[in-house]
């Protein structure tokens, strides 16, 4: 009659062990509280929701939600290109990256205590025990072969919702890292945008000075010429001169300033600072979005704006991890069931050889329970520690957004004025020219208005390039440009 040995009886028994413990695992309610985002919580206040202070009543904005890829509004090739590459090799977003690969795996570390383990072991042995542990001095056991085997199933009975709880704050954690890599993505694009506006706003105000140069160089030689004929004298000639080394005198800085950005471009994109992009070297046109910037309301900001989503990921982490520290309190109780198999090589598989058990194991930390308490109380100040954050990023957000809507309204009124102030300045400078051409009028008048059209000039092409700038800056506060990484957003 075929009979079955206790290891294979043992092995079958296996998965209604570990599906009673699942059952019995399931049954109870984890500890500690449920979250949910708390109604005191800023986010959750309709103020946090309304449309934007700034943005009311101004012509340069509309309601409308911002475009997920916000840089393609300036509709250029150039900028598109960069910020693709930007996102495709920026170091910091590789780094962010493999934070969230490894935040995730230790998910799945976590994850795996919901599943019973298996632990096998064994191998074979050659040689003897020695004669006094078998109670026979003076004896030499016969070497021989032996063996030992043996599984071992456990699983740990989640009663208080421990394991539950904490797989709930790995899972929190892994939201939040995906958010952090959506907030780099955000600066990096945004970063981007800046060196490129830069570089081209820098490439406009050197023009700009480029042009003042060629024009007092020829006031200059206007002045030389007028000398020669007997009707200018050398202090008009010294005044010109003075003129044109002051104008020359603002090029340098500027050049700087435009490598300067040609290298933080090259950075942010992945590659040496000496390989930046060459085509880019001659913009002279700042990127600016055409018409009203869509910019949405307080409500869509608060799920768009990755921070918010991170510090939001955080507190929820925070209140499961209370429940992980209660369940400290109470006892823990794991399920074992092993299989072992020992004794000579000879002897293999016999009954004989065979044992096993069955049994639950229990552990509680009785009667101090001060240390469980107190990691309860940290959990608990975690979580109010979490609160405060999130409403702090809500506070920051909400500011920053209103800080640049004012900051680029603001500076279309300088630049309109600016604008005006350079079309007087220009019609002064050529009425003080034809006077001093024809003698009617001394040097210094002239000089005096060409200085004024220089300033006028300076000041206009440095508001471009502000607007430019701060355009980006509106956007980067808007906190668009990481819906193509498939990020989940506030419900």
């Amino acid at each position: 009659m075929y009979r079955t040995t206790p290891l294979v009886r043992l092995v079958r028994l296996a998965p209604l062990l570990a599906a009673a413990a699942l059952l019995a695992g399931c049954g109870n309610a984890p500890l500690g509280p449920d979250y949910r985002q708390p109604p005191e919580a800023l986010a959750s206040q309709p103020a946090a929701a309304r449309p934007f202070a700034q943005a009311a009543g101004a012509g340069a904005f509309s309601d409308a939600p911002p475009a997920p890829h916000w840089w393609r509004l300036y509709r250029d090739e150039r900028l598109d290109r960069l910020v693709a590459q930007a996102l495709t090799h920026n170091t910091d977003l590789r780094q962010a990256a493999a934070n969230l690969e490894r935040v995730r795996a230790i998910e799945d570390e976590v994850a795996g205590a919901q599943k019973p383990s298996v632990t096998v072991g064994g191998g074979p042995s050659f040689g003897h025990v020695s004669g006094l542990s078998l109670l026979q001095p003076d004896y030499v056991p016969p070497n021989t072969f032996h063996y030992s085997a043996s599984a071992a199933l456990s699983y740990q009975v989640d009663l208080f919702g421990q394991i539950r709880r904490a797989i709930e704050a790995a899972g929190a954690d892994s939201d939040a890292a995906q958010a952090a890599l959506d907030l780099v993505r955000v600066n990096v694009a945004a970063g981007t945008a800046r060196a490129y506006a830069e570089v081209c706003s820098t490439g406009l105000r050197l023009h700009t000075a480029q042009k003042s140069v060629r024009l007092q160089a020829e006031a200059l030689d206007i002045s030389e010429r007028l000398q020669r004929a007997g009707r200018a004298g050398t202090i008009d000639i010294a005044r010109a001169r003075a003129q044109l080394r002051q104008l020359e005198a603002a090029v340098p800085p500027l050049e700087a300033q435009r490598q300067g950005a040609l290298y933080r471009l090259a950075t942010l994109t992945g590659v040496p600072p000496q390989d930046f992009p060459s085509d880019v070297a001659d913009c002279a046109a700042p990127p600016r979005v055409a018409g009203t910037v869509p910019v949405g309301d307080g409500a869509a900001l608060l799920r768009r704006r990755p921070d918010i989503r991170q510090a939001e990921r955080g507190l929820a982490a925070a209140t499961a991890r209370i429940g992980v520290s209660m369940a400290d309190l109470y006892p823990k109780v794991s399920l074992g069931l092993s299989a072992a198999s020992a004794g000579l090589g000879s002897g293999f598989g016999r009954s004989d050889t065979f044992s096993w058990s069955l049994g639950p194991l229990i552990s509680w930390t009785l009667p101090n329970t001060g240390a469980a308490q107190a990691r309860i109380a940290q959990a608990e100040a975690g979580t109010r520690a979490a609160l405060a954050k999130f409403d702090g990023t809500v506070l920051t957000a909400l500011r920053e957004t209103e800080t640049a809507l004012n900051a680029y309204a603001r500076e279309l009124d300088r630049q309109a004025a600016l604008q005006a102030a350079r079309d007087d300045s220009a019609a002064v400078a050529d009425q003080a020219r034809a006077l001093y051409r024809s003698g009617k009028t001394g040097y210094l008048d002239a000089l005096d208005a060409e200085r004024s059209l220089a300033a006028s000039e300076a000041a206009l092409a440095a508001s471009e390039a502000q607007l430019s700038d701060d355009q980006v800056v509106l956007f980067l506060a808007l906190g668009g440009g990481w819906e193509g990484a498939d990020a989940p957003m506030l419900p």
